[in-house]
């Protein structure tokens, strides 16, 4: 996996024996001058301290570094967490020379437990003398928790300018991030001239049509985060449309990467539906679809079955006639005014769900709204990971 480094920040990660396998645990992105920062968190009520930390922090506009770990949460800890990562982020601004609030923490891992901030403090010496431009393969790798891969994905800007993400997740996927408040964590690194105001206005458009559209499991966790960092580095301004358009490319493939990677899952899903009033209409169902058990372990057992399908369209709480409704699997018709196309199309469709990822579209009508939403495939594998997280 190779990309290119993003000039004006460097990144580096150590094992502070946070996790128990001993793998590395503690990623850091240092930007060598103050860097623009936008920032989206979690809307959960429920909130761990690195995630109201970091809200207070990025509305100044400006950072300097992010400090991630996994294996702890530090989420439900009261305020020895709160001081735990105060501590974290206090040892990391000193180690680099910048002021404490300029340092955003974020961690993923298991609720309820403090975090270990004095293992983290010992370990930022060397773990800032690794840092380099070629380092986020490791910040990638540190931050993971349940996940089979790293996530990272990039696009060049106009005039030559790159941007960088770099995400986790696998399971307790289902965001719902928004301004002024992902378990998902995305840290976008780019070297073009942004002002503050677009930049927010951007993530936040590509976080609506990109993390908030997938789910794994229906859960929002207390810790998602995606956080946007521009260096200027390049001297290549971007416009507010260019960087939503390159935002949502790299957050897109990020959120396939994590539903992809879902716990135990075997497919992705992209529920399309058309047809409805207005977009927002056909979210609604999208999602609801998309979240139904009985449609993702029907997924996963490669079975056509349209009648789960159009039984989570119709609690969605959005109206619209089941005798118009038209069920495509692949392009397959397999419902259509409401009815059965039959055996034939039923087992052609089973077929396309036996792909790693396809597309099932819900025609409800004919009107303009319009939306897609990914999901995975529910099984045995989510249970047997979930069962024995804590242990």
């Amino acid at each position: 996996m190779s990309f290119e480094p993003v000039a004006g920040f460097r990144f580096g990660a150590i094992s502070a024996g946070i996790r128990k396998d001993g793998r590395i645990d503690v990623a850091l992105a240092v930007a060598d001058q103050p860097a623009v920062v936008a920032g989206m968190f979690t809307r959960n009520l429920v909130r761990a301290a690195p995630v109201d930390i970091a809200m207070q922090r990025v509305r100044s506009g400006r950072a300097r570094a992010v400090v991630a770990n996994s294996g702890c949460a530090n989420a439900c800890t009261g305020e020895a967490g709160w001081k735990a990562a105060l501590d974290t982020t206090r040892a990391v601004a000193e180690a680099i020379g910048a002021p404490e609030d300029e340092v955003l923490p974020a961690s993923t891992g298991v609720i309820g437990a403090v975090l270990p901030a004095h293992r983290i403090v010992e370990c930022v010496p060397e773990l800032t003398a690794r840092l380099s431009p070629k380092g986020y393969l490791d910040f990638a790798q540190a931050i993971c928790t349940t996940d089979r891969w790293p996530k990272l994905s990039q696009r060049k800007l106009a005039g030559g300018a790159t941007l960088l993400g770099i995400g986790k997740g696998a399971g307790m996927i289902h965001p719902d991030v928004g301004p002024p408040h992902a378990t998902m964590l995305v840290f976008l690194f780019t070297d073009a001239v942004l002002d503050p105001g677009e930049a927010n206005e951007a993530l936040a458009a590509s976080c609506d049509v990109t993390f908030n559209a997938c789910t794994v499991d229906g859960d929002t966790s207390t810790n998602d985060t995606v956080l946007l960092l521009s260096s200027g580095a390049s001297q290549r301004r971007a416009s507010r449309d260019e960087l939503t358009a390159a935002l949502t490319e790299v957050c897109g493939e990020l959120a396939r990467s994590m539903v992809a990677d879902g716990e135990g899952s075997t497919h992705v899903a992209e529920i399309r539906v058309r047809g409805l009033s207005t977009r927002d209409a056909a979210r609604a169902v999208a999602r609801t679809v998309a979240t139904s058990m009985l449609v993702k372990t029907a997924l996963f057992g490669k079975d056509a079955n349209w009648g789960r399908l159009l039984a989570a369209a119709g609690r969605a709480g959005v109206p619209f006639d089941p005798a118009e409704a038209q069920i495509l699997v692949g392009g397959i018709p397999i419902v259509q005014n409401g009815a059965p196309v039959g055996a034939e199309a039923e087992r052609k469709a089973n077929e396309v769900l036996a792909r790693d990822t396809y597309v099932i579209e819900l025609v409800l009508g004919s009107g303009p709204g319009d939306f897609s939403y990914l999901t995975s495939d529910l099984g045995h594998g989510y249970v047997d990971v979930n069962a024995g997280y804590r242990s």
